[in-house]
């Protein structure tokens, strides 16, 4: 994501979101405890501006995305949501659907790795949110449920038919959006769609733990390596390499590859500046 994208001030209270910016990483907590979190027009829209607004001022290294209470996210409100879909015509559906789209799209596409901290629930659009997300930290009460055919519509939401087979494999991917079945936290850990188990209630420390690292190390390199990461998945071989080449020339010519070779001369901890 470019961080050419507006010169509006950034915004001092999200509505739909709880915002906490410690140094050079950022905690989004989805806050609606009382409806398992569940998402609405808002929230949607406020973690998308959200996204963009930080991937402009280049301020955050990592961020974690959690959910209060009882469980990460419940998917989209069934009252305020579906129940307003109902009502609207094909060109308003079109719009939301994009919107949630560019919501996923805008958690792909920022500059800083971002890392879902995953307890109890995340369903619906809250599994998608997750499963966008570069890392899942997950403790053992969590399960995840892509349960869009469930409510009579396409598994392929919000991106889910082409992040989860990349992450899962095709066949499990078929299996968990064609049947909307929930998968615990150890099936998840053993089919590769969680990136770290912990104890129970220690998913958000480790989370935060895992951020404080990423938001340490070199930032332009990770950025660099998410970029990539998703730009390749539907290169051809000859174009991912051409890629490399040129992402790599660059970063050689950058402060923190200077910086590495100067600290291993020196026999200290590099400084990583993020240039």
């Amino acid at each position: 994501m470019s961080p050419f994208t507006g010169s509006a001030a950034r915004t001092s209270r999200w509505e739909h979101l709880r915002v906490d910016l410690t140094d050079t990483v950022a905690t989004v907590t989805l806050a609606r405890p009382d409806k398992l979190n569940a998402l609405t027009f808002g929230a949607y829209a406020d973690l998308r501006d959200l996204l963009a607004e930080l991937s402009r001022e280049r301020s955050v290294r990592a961020l974690v995305l959690a959910g209060e209470g009882r469980g990460f996210c419940s998917g989209g409100d069934v009252d305020e949501i579906i129940g307003a879909t109902l009502a609207m015509d094909t060109a308003q559906l079109l719009d939301f659907n994009r919107m949630t789209g560019q919501t996923v799209r805008a958690i792909r596409e920022c500059p800083f790795p971002v890392i879902a901290a995953v307890h109890g629930v995340a369903a619906g659009a809250g599994a998608v949110l997750a499963l966008a997300a570069d890392f899942r930290i997950a403790d053992p009460t969590a399960r995840f449920v892509f349960l869009f055919t469930r409510v009579g519509l396409s598994g392929g939401d919000m991106g889910a038919a082409y992040l989860l087979p990349r992450v899962v494999g095709l066949g499990h991917a078929t299996r968990l959006l064609m049947l909307g079945e929930a998968v615990r936290a150890p099936e998840a850990e053993r089919i590769g769609l969680i990136s770290e188990l912990t104890e129970e209630g220690r998913a958000d420390e480790a989370a935060q733990a895992l951020a404080r690292r990423l938001a340490d190390g070199p930032a332009l390199a990770y950025a660099q390596t998410k970029a990539l990461l998703t730009a390749e998945l539907d290169m051809p071989l000859a174009a991912s390499v051409e890629l490399d080449a040129s992402t790599q020339a660059l970063l050689m010519n950058g402060e923190d590859y200077a910086e590495f070779h100067a600290a291993f001369t020196q026999k200290r901890p590099p400084k990583w500046r993020g240039r």
